[in-house]
């Protein structure tokens, strides 16, 4: 007799082994960008810095213990290097092109001025610069800040590529295009950290403006490369090709969703202007999500995939993304907190208080941490090929 083998993970499931422990799966994608883009939904509504701070906390938290081992998964850093230029390049601006300062703000220094022409009157270049008005370039570079990093938080923890197979067949073109523009980033940062890789192994300047050139020209040259082999695997793949759709279905179909994107926008303006119309509201966004939904049928019926292996949508998926969506909705409601919390004025200078209802909206978005099933390994341990024999076995044997 053998022993029984352990059973290994489950790459779709997250069912418990009898530990009472989660197995390791990978999450669905779209889950990941649904929850990172209701997060930074949320960051758009306030511009206090105390709950900017921690939504970047939470992201942290949440790429800390759910990133995978990919070299892909491992470039967060380069987009908080890319929020603190940002900010940087916000508070620069700020400076340069100053407004004036009022006898109640704080004078920090004084720039040369510039003197501009008449047809250009109304930009000041230099100038007095105040406290107050490097504070406030300081917190508005600092929400889109916390965007791009919200974007950073999905490129790390979902791979775009595998978001590509839950596109309706109508978008399948522009999803290929919109995959490969969001895997720019996760391929670059793959690149920058191979070629400093290399560039130590041979001992070589690993820091310093002279190690650039070293360092740009290969990644530039890689990029180049992944170029070339992507073009002719979608050439050998038949990407673009029309099928048996004729020109008339195209015809209707692109028709289907121009005229639904115009029902969409007009009921989007209905909505946020009070003196519109009421067709201009619910109606016209209604009618408009239909028109869409029919061509997207219609124009799925010219493109037939298949998928292998689809990824689950669980109860763990549904958790994330709702632990996303109910935090933007916390904040967009306005309910137990004072909307002007969330925006609080440099003008007197003063600390910003921290709401509680905002906050724990933030907070819940960070349970996506461990509610979300922990990552797969970088390689799946084998099962044993035979365990030993017992030493009842072995007497009888004798």
């Amino acid at each position: 007799m053998t022993a029984p083998a352990r059973a290994r993970p489950s790459v779709s499931g997250a069912a418990p082994d009898t530990n009472g422990r989660r197995l390791p799966r990978t999450l669905h994608p779209m889950a990941w960008w649904v929850w990172a883009l209701a997060l930074a939904t949320a960051v758009s509504r306030t511009n206090n810095p105390l709950l900017l701070i921690l939504v970047l906390t939470v992201l942290g938290y949440v790429i800390t213990m759910r990133r995978t081992e990919a070299p892909w998964a491992r470039g967060f850093k380069y987009y908080l290097y890319l929020a603190v230029s940002v900010v940087a390049i916000r508070v620069v601006f700020r400076a340069l092109f100053a407004t004036g300062i009022t006898p109640h703000d704080h004078f920090l220094f004084s720039l040369p001025h510039i003197p501009t022409p008449a047809w250009y009157a109304g930009i000041q270049l230099g100038g007095p610069v105040s406290l107050e008005a490097l504070l406030s370039a300081a917190v508005d570079g600092l929400r889109l800040a916390c965007m791009l990093c919200c974007i950073g938080a999905a490129n790390t923890l979902a791979n775009p590529k595998r978001a590509l197979r839950v596109l309706p067949g109508a978008l399948y073109e522009l999803g290929v295009a919109v995959t490969v523009s969001i895997s720019v980033a996760p391929q670059l940062v793959q690149s920058v950290q191979r070629v400093h890789r290399a560039r130590r192994l041979r001992a070589g300047r690993t820091k310093g403006l002279r190690a650039l050139g070293g360092i740009v020209v290969p990644v530039l040259e890689d990029a180049l490369e992944r170029s070339l082999r992507l073009a002719a695997a979608m050439d050998s793949r038949g990407y673009g090709r029309a099928g048996s759709a004729t020109k008339r279905s195209r015809r209707l179909t692109g028709l289907l969703l121009l005229l639904g994107m115009c029902g969409l926008c007009s009921g989007a303006y209905g909505l946020l202007d009070a003196t519109a119309p009421k067709l201009l509201g619910f109606p016209s966004m209604a009618v408009g999500a239909l028109l869409c939904i029919a061509g997207l049928r219609l124009g799925g019926r010219r493109v037939t995939r298949t998928s292998y292996r689809p990824d689950p949508w669980r109860f763990e998926e549904w958790a994330v993304t709702g632990s996303g969506v109910l935090s933007a909705v916390l904040l967009f409601t306005d309910v137990g907190f004072n909307a002007a919390e969330l925006n609080p004025s440099i003008y007197p200078l003063s600390w910003p208080t921290l709401p509680l209802v905002p906050a724990a909206a933030i907070l819940l978005a960070g349970a996506a941490g461990f509610i979300a099933p922990p990552p797969l390994p970088a390689t799946l341990p084998a099962a044993p090929q035979r365990a030993a024999a017992q030493p009842s076995e072995k007497a009888a044997a004798t």
